[in-house]
């Protein structure tokens, strides 16, 4: 760490005592228990598939696991309580049953949903809504000495459209300080909840509310982020904005590995340590081999 204001700290604390180093990138592998979540709705809805989903991941080199049992893609309908908790928590039981040790961080705006996942086996708490949607998030994650994830959202997915498909781009002034500003909000007051800044991990939100242009702007404006003092989450795998730019067209998230990979390492480059991918095996192997230089040029932070 060399950047005047860039500081957080060596890893990111989660529940039961258990952390995580950042002295690398680490991949965190999507692990998606719904029907229609836009790049993999339906491939891990059973118990069989998602078991066999989580164990590939670990193998292929993913060092946390994030479950959700509702869709974030823009038009998705909600899930209700009751819905989501009978989504995950077999799925949480059964990777802790068949002994994977790896953190699980557990995808939700619900502090029920949250709760229950954390008695389950889940170590971190990754809300979208960044609190917003539950009163008693910041409660829950300050109790229970968990992870959480912050994230900047415009609007909830009901309201929300695929980055390449506005006619009119969402306003933002400065769409980076923009977000960091409302992200050191949430941030603060997460803290003044008794959530532990170590805790702590941003995501700028990308695909969520954004332009394609915008998305740009806030991967190569990493560094006005990391400035708020906590890692930076990359979660942009197979997104709508990466298709437009690296093949120039509408595509199919299926076609859009090439251009996750090439995002995903300038976002290293620009500070982020923390990776939410569909394809782990072919991150763990690049963003590895990228490291050392990425180290260089990010000045350590």
């Amino acid at each position: 760490m060399t950047r005047a204001g860039t500081k957080f700290g060596p890893t990111w604390r989660l529940g039961a005592g258990r952390s995580l180093s950042l002295d690398r990138p680490r991949i965190i592998g999507i692990l998606n228990v719904t029907p229609d979540s836009f790049a993999d709705g339906g491939k891990h809805a059973e118990l069989p598939e998602a078991l066999a989903g989580a164990e590939e991941m670990v193998a292929a080199g993913a060092d946390m696991l994030d479950i959700g049992g509702e869709s974030t893609r823009p038009g998705a309908q909600r899930v209700a309580v009751d819905e989501q908790i009978r989504r995950v928590l077999p799925v949480i039981k059964a990777i802790r049953g068949a002994g994977i040790t790896v953190p699980i961080s557990i995808d939700t705006t619900l502090d029920e949903v949250a709760a229950r996942a954390i008695d389950a086996g889940a170590d971190a708490i990754n809300d979208v809504s960044a609190g917003i949607e539950s009163e008693g998030m910041f409660r829950l994650a300050a109790s229970r000495r968990v992870g959480l994830i912050l994230m900047h959202r415009r609007v909830p997915p009901p309201l929300d459209r695929f980055s390449d498909q506005y006619a009119v781009a969402p306003k933002f002034g400065d769409v980076t300080k923009e977000v960091a500003r409302y992200l050191g909000e949430r941030a603060r007051l997460a803290m003044a909840a008794g959530v532990l800044r170590e805790s702590i991990v941003l995501d700028p939100g990308l695909g969520f509310g954004k332009s394609v242009d915008q998305n740009v702007e806030l991967i190569s404006g990493n560094f006005t982020l990391l400035d708020l003092g906590f890692p930076i989450l990359s979660a942009l795998s197979r997104k709508s904005f990466v298709g437009r730019i690296s093949l120039e067209r509408d595509s199919d998230p299926s076609e859009r590995l090439p251009g996750t990979l090439s995002f995903s390492v300038s976002h290293m480059y620009a500070g982020a340590r923390l990776f939410r991918v569909h394809d782990v095996k072919e991150h763990r192997e690049l963003l590895d081999k990228e490291w050392p230089n990425a180290l260089k040029i990010s000045g350590g932070c």
